[in-house]
């Protein structure tokens, strides 16, 4: 039998355990704890001998039908649901890597992230390597006993920059080192990591997933490629679980003592949203190129970036890895800080807000938002410039934003 298509699969997965009532949509379960029949069966579920829900911080049936959802689309070995995306990085950090390691990235990541390495991070003892990403040939220079993870973004934010991800992986896998990959732009829909070599993904299923902004929400995904004896941290947990090791470590460890859990009520929300993410991502990807052609033909804008423009220099390998489809996120230079000032407050249409992917266009000026608490210097080296507009396009009538931004652009 054919494979079922992306949408097929959301839309036909079954509950691991059927609904009493028979809900086709998993039910919110809203609650902290589950009863046992006896004191051995939940001493069975404490000891993980026996597959049941004990308390909602640990595992809940419906952020476990989402996450199942997940594992459907993405062909994955194990799946995780936590609170944002940023919880998502931080429980994969905190899992394989300790004081003392050291991690690989680029200074072009978006700014909480980049905080979170360099600042949060740093203060508990692991060492962040800048380097140029794009390079991957240059980058084994760097690897050393310590060397944890290679961390990437397959679309930067807000600089679009696109690596070679097979180079990565290569040089990742050549060196026994863990490749993580942040997809929040190219969620599973638009990338499939595991034909590129990717171990783990992290994203922010508040953008493209959660259907429209309606709830916070991050993904751990664990494709099963990595050798989890190679990791010291894991080492032990992979004599016991093998290729499980790293879900393992999270599920029982990492995740449950941390407390970044999803809430069922959030769970739910995104589940539903799934169900019509393919629909969402064709029409902002195909707005998004149209918006761009537009802008770059406009003399009043100086600059713009999008990696589904022939003019992209990342366009070529966006294409190899995405297909036909390179986000939904563009940006543009206009001629000074008070000129994007300027046009942001004629808009009618398109928000002044933050997100990405929020079915509503959304605008922003980087440089004094997100990245507002960097000195000029290191905004110059994240290619953060003050002419420089951040433009997440939705699903709206594509003329109707180009009618907004024209009259936006307006001289006068």
């Amino acid at each position: 039998m054919k494979d079922p298509d992306f949408i097929t699969k959301i839309l036909h997965n079954r509950f691991l355990k059927s609904d009493p009532h028979g809900s086709m949509h998993m039910p919110v379960y809203e609650n902290v704890a589950f009863e046992f029949e006896s004191a051995e069966d939940i001493e069975l579920a404490f000891q993980r001998k026996k597959p049941a829900h004990m308390y909602s911080r640990i595992s809940n049936p419906t952020v476990e039908a989402f996450e199942q959802r997940i594992r459907a689309v993405t062909d994955a070995s194990g799946v995780i649901a936590v609170s944002s995306g940023m919880a998502a990085i931080t429980n994969v950090i905190m899992t394989i890597a300790g004081q003392g390691d050291n991690i690989i990235t680029t200074k072009h990541l978006f700014g909480n992230t980049y905080s979170l390495f360099e600042k949060t991070f740093k203060d508990w003892g692991l060492e962040v390597r800048f380097a140029d990403l794009t390079q991957a040939e240059s980058l084994s220079q760097l690897i050393d006993g310590k060397t944890k993870a290679i961390f990437f973004e397959t679309i930067t934010n807000p600089q679009l920059e696109i690596v070679d991800i097979k180079a990565l992986s290569e040089v990742a896998k050549k060196n026994n080192v863990l490749l993580l990959a942040d997809t929040t732009l190219t969620p599973p829909y638009v990338f499939e990591s595991k034909k590129f070599g990717v171990d783990v993904e992290v994203l922010s299923s508040t953008k493209y997933i959660s259907g429209g902004a309606t709830t916070v929400g991050g993904l751990i995904i664990d494709n099963g490629f990595f050798d989890w004896s190679k990791n010291e941290k894991l080492a032990d947990d992979a004599k016991q679980f093998g290729p499980f090791a790293f879900i393992s470590r999270l599920r029982r460890q990492v995740y449950r003592n941390l407390g970044s859990c999803m809430s069922a009520h959030c769970a739910f929300l995104q589940s539903v949203g799934l169900e019509t993410l393919p629909l969402r991502v064709d029409v902002s990807c195909a707005n998004a190129l149209t918006v761009a052609n537009y802008l770059e033909e406009n003399p009043l804008v100086k600059k713009v970036d999008y990696p589904g423009l022939q003019s992209s220099p990342y366009h070529d390998i966006a294409e190899q890895q995405f297909g036909d489809r390179s986000g939904g996120l563009l940006t543009f230079d206009l001629e000074s800080k008070d000129v994007c000032f300027k046009f942001m407050n004629k808009l009618k249409l398109i928000r002044r807000s933050t997100n990405l992917n929020d079915n509503r266009t959304l605008i922003l000026h980087p440089a004094s938002t997100i990245f507002c608490e960097y000195d000029d210097a290191l905004k110059e080296e994240m290619h953060v410039r003050e002419t420089m507009i951040r433009l997440s396009v939705g699903i709206e009538g594509v003329h109707d934003l180009m009618n907004d931004i024209e009259q936006a652009l307006a001289v006068g």
